[in-house]
């Protein structure tokens, strides 16, 4: 029996792994579920599943839980906040971490849980891409176990090698193919863009995400942030991950190798399938997820990414060439401004131009400790919002 932390339980990620999880109570139980603001979706959650703890992110919030929980008659201890969100990754009582809150909110309880030398399912591919090295030594220090979620990063998790990462050579891995759909903006024209709103951008095409990832799949910002995590998950350079424009999202994605062959993964654009397999890993289980019908779909399409329509891609090479805090700056400038986006403060187009503008002012520094890390992001925001002002 393994013993569940949900780290973002409400968002979609939480939903589909709860889907996965009681389609298998003889497996795991849930230990402790999170949710900043969503209640009436936790509460219910709760009332299901019956953690020993769930976290909000107010005590205002706290309370109100408490008073929908006591009308049921629940057992579940709720508590709020980053301390309490940091002691439901790490507690003794635990043994995998979903970590599923999307943005840098999710980086210190991601950190605890490596830290804590858990199983982590990474579904929060901020945290890695803001601390890189100080997530990765973390892991490795305590001995956790940790497996990639993304859909693209998990596929390429199951076209490696079973040495790989364990051998110093002699996996000939020569290339990491990163699949992308190119989000619901992959035909329209360009000159466009300028004009697209906030409903338009949330609407993608294949996968069902929350409203920040699904603008992050627009202006492929998603893609360039899953380039970092690809080079600390893998351990590959810049040169040797690429981008592939897939419409379809049949494949996830693809490893090459010297010899010539190249591996895919294949499987219906459904989150539950990387979340089983990393659940149950290195077994399989039920997923809730059918097989993909080759034959129905008949074609599948590949292309190369235009910089020039998804410019937010480039400025994610560009980062990771850097180094040092230039993730984190990318990605503290990228959610204020799709922020901004989505309250329609600022256009679609200015997303990568804001970004741009904040990764020209500030100096990219050496990541030393969190604290720096986190200071180093707290500026980039502020100075994203000072342009937007």
């Amino acid at each position: 029996m393994q013993h569940i932390t949900i780290l973002g339980a409400t968002g979609s990620i939480g939903v589909s792994t709860l889907d996965v999880l009681a389609r298998h109570p003889e497996r795991f139980r849930v230990f402790a579920l999170t949710a900043h603001s969503r209640i009436d979706v936790l509460a219910a959650q709760c009332e299901k599943f019956l953690p020993q703890v769930a976290v909000v992110g107010s005590p205002e919030a706290a309370k109100s839980l408490e008073a929908m929980l006591a009308e049921k008659g629940g057992q579940t201890e709720v508590a709020y906040g980053e301390a309490a969100l940091c002691s439901a990754a790490s507690a003794a009582g635990c043994d995998v971490v979903m970590a599923a809150i999307v943005g840098a909110a999710g980086l210190a309880p991601t950190l605890a849980a490596a830290q804590a030398g858990k199983k982590v399912l990474l579904a929060n591919k901020e945290a890695l891409v803001m601390s890189g090295r100080l997530f990765m030594d973390a892991v490795a220090a305590s001995g956790a176990t940790l497996l990639p979620i993304d859909s693209e990063h998990n596929a390429i998790f199951q076209c490696l090698p079973p040495s790989y990462g364990r051998t110093p050579s002699g996996h000939g891995v020569s290339k990491i193919l990163l699949t992308a759909s190119g989000g619901p903006f992959l035909s329209r024209p360009v000159e466009t863009l300028e004009n697209v709103t906030p409903e338009e951008a949330v609407a993608h095409p294949n996968w069902v995400m929350g409203r920040k990832i699904s603008v992050d799949s627009a202006t492929m910002m998603n893609k360039g942030l899953e380039v970092i995590e690809a080079h600390w998950l893998f351990g590959a350079q810049s040169n040797q991950i690429e981008v592939v424009i897939h419409p379809q999202s049949v494949i996830h994605s693809m490893v090459s190798y010297v010899d010539g062959s190249v591996l895919a993964q294949l499987g219906n654009p459904d989150m539950r399938t990387p979340i089983a397999h990393a659940l149950a890993y290195p077994e399989r289980i039920v997923s809730g997820v059918g097989p993909v019908d080759l034959a129905q779909i008949g074609q599948l399409v590949f292309q190369r990414p235009d910089f020039q329509r998804f410019p937010c891609l480039k400025l994610a090479y560009d980062a990771l060439e850097a180094g040092g805090t230039a993730p984190a700056i990318l990605n503290a400038a990228n959610e204020v401004a799709v922020q901004a986006f989505l309250d329609r403060k600022i256009g679609f187009r200015e997303i990568d131009r804001l970004i741009a503008r904040v990764m020209e002012s500030l100096p990219y520094d050496q990541i030393t400790n969190i604290g720096a890390l986190l200071e180093q992001d707290r500026c980039a925001r502020a100075t994203a919002q000072a342009f937007i002002q």
